[in-house]
């Protein structure tokens, strides 16, 4: 083995407790996504129609999220939380109460799942490390990202930080594309047009959001 193998092979070693595949048992919280979007749609004393004029979502869409028919992709999270004055944190892992948070390797939980904008492949699992945290602005969270064909590009407010773990990844940005490796990392305005998945099989990244 030369340097350069040993090197990759020693930054796996360290990185294995946060790319290790998401166990099916895991408790999985997207289903409260929905509920959470109901309750403060409900508590802002909005309709359906006018959540549907402040996001541009169809009311289909909006109601298919609610029942939690859909587990909507970060993007769409992002624009919820926005027109329902929500920080994005809320929305994706509940309101923490605590000042700071350590998050232990064994102590990550997957904080929701989001399907292709078609509602069938799930493309992204989330696991939170600051769920904890009150009144955060920032979102870090380890994705794990399986291919996605249907290349829907996502815009919209806030900054992203995407270090990848394993595998290798996908990325375009407006017009550009990128295959990233293990230790590559890339950093971008959101209102740029983006798309991030896995090239082939599965990838996992270290992703920091924030929603502006």
């Amino acid at each position: 083995m030369n340097d350069h193998q040993a090197k990759r092979a020693t930054t796996l070693d360290y990185f294995k407790g946060l790319t290790d595949k998401v166990s099916d048992t895991s408790p999985q919280p997207a289903q409260q996504i929905g509920q959470r979007v109901r309750t403060l749609r409900e508590k802002k004393g909005l309709t359906l129609g006018q959540l549907s004029s402040l996001t541009g979502f169809d009311m289909e869409l909006l109601a298919d999220i609610e029942a939690d028919r859909i587990q909507p992709q970060l993007g769409t999270i992002i624009k919820l939380s926005r027109a329902l004055d929500s920080a994005l944190g809320r929305l994706v892992s509940g309101a923490g109460d605590k000042p700071y948070a350590v998050t232990r390797r064994d102590e990550q939980k997957v904080v929701t799942r989001s399907t292709s904008q078609k509602g069938g492949q799930q493309v992204y699992v989330y696991k939170g490390l600051a769920s904890e945290v009150e009144g955060r602005h920032m979102e870090p969270l380890i994705v794990l990202l399986e291919e996605n064909p249907e290349g829907e590009l996502s815009v919209h407010e806030g900054e992203e930080f995407i270090y990848v773990l394993s595998g290798e990844v996908s990325l375009q940005i407006a017009k550009d594309h990128y295959d990233l490796q293990p230790g590559d990392s890339v950093y971008y305005q959101s209102t740029t047009p983006h798309l991030i998945a896995a090239k082939s099989g599965q990838a996992t990244i270290l992703a920091v959001i924030h929603q502006g």
